[in-house]
């Protein structure tokens, strides 16, 4: 890696494989970010502690996480790959940087109020909910960390000085935080410390992928998910369950969401000219579903059998996996601490031995 490249940095919470969604959302772009950038990717499991996971899960997950960037093509070589919690120094810079962060400004992130809800049982997003949480007689509550989930993540970035990061629409505003975070820490101690981190998605629109249950986007927590080491039948099963509708009734009418989540899927596994084949056959009433599911399940296992069949040869080759995750947390170790010490000296926490 030459110093002189833009640094990328990027990370995915430790919380299940991964599905299509963070296929064509991250680890594609990850594979080509790597020969151009100095790229740094992580699996973020101190993130994943918001949830509460069992210690045997979220062990089991950073591990098929780990295998999963590297079965998609992620290279050790040329990119740095690393375990969140295997840089200590992120957890120190963790709790100096929210002594710059405020309470209000945490409490009116979009991503904590819409999770607070959930972990509340809450459906009505109407409802003030600092309010809720602090008058909660339950026995359910929203834990601190979650509250200061984007102060980590500020932290992640800010640390290793990264330039770029490619998040998705709904990480945009922690991305905003994490520049205000920055330049509040600049100016209250006079210093050019951290860059301003920027969007990164290769000049590309926002990749969408939709799930198979006919509305929003894959998610795991959707339950609506093609994982990437789906065996065959599992995953042509699922395709051939995918929600469609009752078939167009006349002529060139609009197309039903759930039908058009399929073909949105088909745009990113299969041929242009076959797509069109099945719009046009929507717009003139001749589509068979059928076909549709059987071309798209063939399509997408062209995608995931590699990464699959690579995927158990990697999850099953303990000294292989060891080797990466310690090689990457030196060379993720090396810049935090870098930056740990020059953050610790601006701060006026310093030794006096």
């Amino acid at each position: 890696m030459s110093s002189e490249k833009e640094i990328v940095l990027s990370g995915i919470r430790a919380t299940g494989n991964l599905h299509l969604g963070n296929y064509y959302g991250a680890l594609s772009k990850f594979v080509k970010m790597q020969d151009d950038y100095d790229c740094l990717y992580f699996i973020a499991d101190l993130h994943a502690l918001t949830t509460n996971p069992q210690p045997e899960a979220l062990h089991e997950n950073v591990r098929n996480i780990l295998a999963e960037y590297l079965a998609a093509g992620v290279d050790p070589d040329k990119a740095t790959i690393f375990v969140q919690s295997d840089v200590p120094e992120v957890s120190e810079m963790y709790l100096l940087l929210n002594m710059h962060v405020g309470i209000g400004e945490l409490l009116r992130t979009a991503s904590f109020k819409d999770k607070a809800r959930k972990q509340l049982g809450i459906k009505d997003d109407s409802q003030d909910i600092e309010r809720q949480i602090i008058g909660n007689e339950t026995n359910k509550r929203v834990n601190a960390g979650l509250l200061t989930y984007p102060t980590l993540m500020a932290v992640d970035i800010l640390i290793q000085k990264a330039h770029k990061v490619p998040v998705g629409k709904d990480q945009e505003q922690h991305l905003e935080l994490t520049r205000r975070f920055a330049r509040r820490f600049n100016s209250f101690y006079g210093v050019d410390l951290f860059p301003e981190p920027e969007n990164f998605n290769f000049g590309d629109h926002a990749v969408k992928v939709p799930g198979l249950d006919g509305s929003g986007k894959m998610g795991k927590s959707e339950g609506n998910c093609i994982y990437l080491v789906d065996d065959e039948k599992v995953l042509r099963k699922k395709v051939m369950r995918a929600v469609t509708d009752e078939g167009p009734k006349e002529p060139n009418q609009p197309i039903s969401q759930p039908v058009e989540n399929l073909l949105t899927l088909m745009e990113l596994t299969t041929a242009p000219e076959i797509v069109q084949s099945y719009r046009d056959a929507y717009a003139d009433c001749s589509i068979r579903y059928g076909d549709l599911k059987k071309q798209l399940a063939e399509d997408i296992l062209k995608v995931t059998t590699p990464i699959r069949e690579r995927y158990h040869d990697i999850r099953n080759d303990d000294a292989y996996i060891a080797r990466v995750v310690r090689q990457g947390a030196e060379k993720a170790r090396e810049r935090a601490a870098a930056t740990l010490k020059e953050v610790r000296e601006v701060m006026g926490i310093r030794k006096f031995y």
